[in-house]
């Protein structure tokens, strides 16, 4: 009995959530699109966002983000994508807890950007994280060895420092998409480039402190954004908004994650797994990649 009780308020939930994201079958609305947790390329959201430029019936959409950054190519494909959605109907950003590196990339592609008085924005930089273990593996009595075509293949080696060569090459890259990234925020931003790299210093500020910078443009929440919709983008402030990304997966598939994710929840572990990320970033703080 209590199994099949634990079933049945499992199917309500399920059922519930498919009732709270559901599109109306018709009638002007804005959409939204989340960007949460660190991001990466995502075929999906990016058919996402490009459907909606198409959508007459989306007046509006709403960035709401809450993401420390991610990939830098992760990052490059949602400012290209908002971009290009701005073209055609107004885009606000609304950062939630967090909106950094990579998310604070995607925020600048908006019209204008909303966070709270002590959300996390900035962090504007590059990094390329190596882990050393030779000291380990030379403890333990592991050597590893390889045969490359050039002194640059599969390098920085995990069992030996980065050498000078290596460095410099890692260094010229990040470098390279560090100054695009620093581009972008002085012309998306109306700041002088000088001012923008004495900002680019990896430093994250509050929400407060980003007005000031000119980083943000408003205090407020998804609440504000519409208000400022409706006043200078003369969308009206009683549309419904509706998640358009992510959306929740269908029939039992969805049960199963909903479940899963309940019992993780329930033994204090998180209802996802890390995500360990390979080659640049832009990520505020890198996780321990289990």
């Amino acid at each position: 009995m209590l199994f099949f009780l634990a079933l049945a308020i499992a199917v309500l939930a399920v059922a519930g959530r498919f009732a709270l994201n559901a599109s109306p079958a018709g009638g002007d609305r804005i959409a939204r699109i989340k960007i949460d947790g660190v991001i990466a390329t995502d075929p999906a959201r990016l058919k996402a966002i490009v459907d909606l430029g198409e959508d007459d019936q989306v007046k509006a959409v709403i960035i709401a983000i809450n993401s420390p950054g991610g990939t830098t190519a992760g990052g490059e494909e949602l400012y290209e994508a908002v971009m290009r959605l701005r073209e055609k109907k107004p885009v606000v950003a609304v950062v939630a807890e967090l909106g950094a590196s990579a998310a604070y990339m995607t925020a600048i592609a908006s019209d204008r950007i909303f966070a709270r008085r002590l959300s996390i924005v900035g962090s504007i930089g590059v990094l390329y994280q190596h882990l050393d273990a030779s000291k380990l593996l030379g403890t333990i009595g592991i050597d590893l060895d390889k045969v490359a075509t050039g002194p640059l293949k599969a390098e920085p080696d995990l069992d030996e420092p980065m050498n000078p060569l290596v460095r410099a090459s890692m260094q010229s890259m990040i470098d390279d998409s560090f100054q695009w990234f620093v581009d972008i925020v002085s012309e998306r931003r109306g700041i002088p480039r000088p001012q923008t790299l004495a900002l680019a210093d990896g430093r994250i500020v509050t929400g407060r402190q980003g007005l000031e910078a000119k980083l943000i443009d408003a205090i407020g929440g998804e609440a504000e954004a519409i208000s400022w919709l409706e006043t200078e983008k003369t969308v009206a402030a009683d549309l419904p908004v509706y998640t358009y990304y992510p959306q929740p997966k269908q029939g039992w598939f969805d049960m199963g994650d909903f479940l899963g994710q309940s019992a993780r929840s329930a033994l204090g572990l998180p209802a996802t797994g890390p995500i360990a990320l390979d080659g640049l970033v832009s990520l505020w703080q890198v996780e321990p990649a289990l």
